[in-house]
């Protein structure tokens, strides 16, 4: 015979003093869970979504980063004649790249904090397709031009178009901003690659990477044993997708890791919170439970009444910290992304995923909360609690 879940409703609203404790208990270590993995989410989307499946990243043989490679103009060349390559009107879409970091500082703290600054070729947004401008005009190949991603021309002073920025040696003007679909190429500054070799005093004939449009999707294969089988290139080749998936791993790692950690420490106080909320309600019930013993019934209906009272209080805890962090999504924060040494803009990204894994984990720690007491309820002797009422 199982007890009325309307019996659990009013013995929580009888004790709702008690109960609320635990309820901001379990709402704040779900908040956490969400916030970080949200982070993490957010951090994982940026970069992933800087890639496309029809574009192929082509970096020095061995080299698992940008900063760790370089590729020559004649390998460059030898890529345009490869299979698979798609052509425009200006001829091979082929990017060669450069990349360096320089110091800007930030808006909000007047800090300087790197930004990542890629020499690209003219024709990058032919290439990059999900790249538009949105501000001014594309730098002018030769010149000391910069255009610079949305995140990146709110976030640093001075990255605003008309204004003059100094680093590495270069007066460098800034003549347009672009949009990168919240990709990690909006926190990012682009100008001549050849330009920017020549500020750095660079070798002119060597890039860190070249960045291929294919014909198609289904082209990468083609492509990728052609150049990696060719005697004349030392080159991997990934797709621009896998590699910018690649560089999140770390950084979400961490982000994860850490958050577990925290969420783990606040579920323990959470927890307990909970124990002691059920445990008050099994010694002032005592009569109650006494009696409905005695009225006949049995032990595992006083178990589940008891766990549905821990799960009520956990589903509200959950449903609290889960709606307290949704007006953190979109929020804009920002993180070294330790791959490249530079400043990421990113948003947190809660979804309906991670909603739905707050309040599993709020259930979790109800029912670990809710169980002893229940138990304890539950197995208590009739005859003992009725002689101590």
């Amino acid at each position: 015979m199982a007890i009325p879940v309307i019996y659990n409703l009013r013995s929580v609203k009888a004790r709702w003093t008690s109960a609320v404790v635990a309820v901001l208990g379990i709402a704040g270590t779900v908040g956490v869970f969400v916030a970080m993995l949200s982070l993490a989410r957010g951090f994982r989307a940026t970069l992933v979504s800087s890639g496309s499946a029809d574009n192929a990243i082509v970096m020095r043989g061995g080299a698992t980063t940008e900063m760790m490679s370089f590729i020559t103009v004649e390998s460059v060349k030898i890529l345009q004649d490869a299979p698979g390559v798609a052509h425009g009107d200006s001829g091979p879409l082929i990017t060669s790249e450069a990349v360096a970091v320089a110091p800007f500082p930030l808006k909000s703290t007047g800090t300087d904090a790197n930004v990542q600054v890629r020499g690209v070729s003219a024709n990058v947004l032919t290439i990059r397709k999900n790249v538009k401008l949105i501000q001014g005009r594309m730098f002018q190949p030769g010149l000391t031009e910069l255009v610079v991603g949305k995140n990146a021309s709110s976030s640093y002073a001075g990255l605003t178009v008309g204004n003059t920025v100094d680093f590495g040696g270069g007066h460098w003007h800034v003549v347009g901003v672009f949009d990168a679909g919240g990709s990690a190429f909006d926190s990012e500054v682009w100008c001549d690659a050849r330009v920017l070799d020549d500020v750095y005093k660079r070798p002119p004939n060597l890039f860190q990477s070249a960045t291929v449009h294919l014909d198609s999707a289904n082209s990468y294969q083609q492509f990728k044993d052609n150049v990696t089988s060719d005697p004349r290139l030392n080159v991997d080749v990934s797709r621009e997708v896998d590699y910018y998936a690649k560089q999140s791993t770390a950084m979400t790692r961490l982000i994860t890791i850490l958050g577990g950690l925290v969420a783990f420490v606040m579920g323990i106080g959470a927890v307990f919170g909970a124990l002691n909320t059920m445990y008050s309600a099994v010694a002032e019930r005592g009569r109650e439970i006494a009696t409905m013993r005695a009225l006949g019934f049995g032990g595992p209906s006083v178990v589940v009444s008891f766990l549905i009272e821990a799960f009520l209080i956990s589903f509200i805890g959950g449903a609290l910290g889960c709606l307290a962090v949704l007006p953190l999504n979109g929020l804009t924060t920002g993180a070294m992304n330790w791959q490249t040494f530079s400043h990421l803009a990113f948003a947190f990204r809660i979804t309906p995923g991670l909603l739905i894994g707050g309040m599993i984990f709020s259930l979790i720690m109800g029912f670990v909360g809710g169980l002893p007491p229940a138990m304890r309820a539950a197995w208590r002797p009739v005859a003992v609690a009725l002689r101590e009422l």
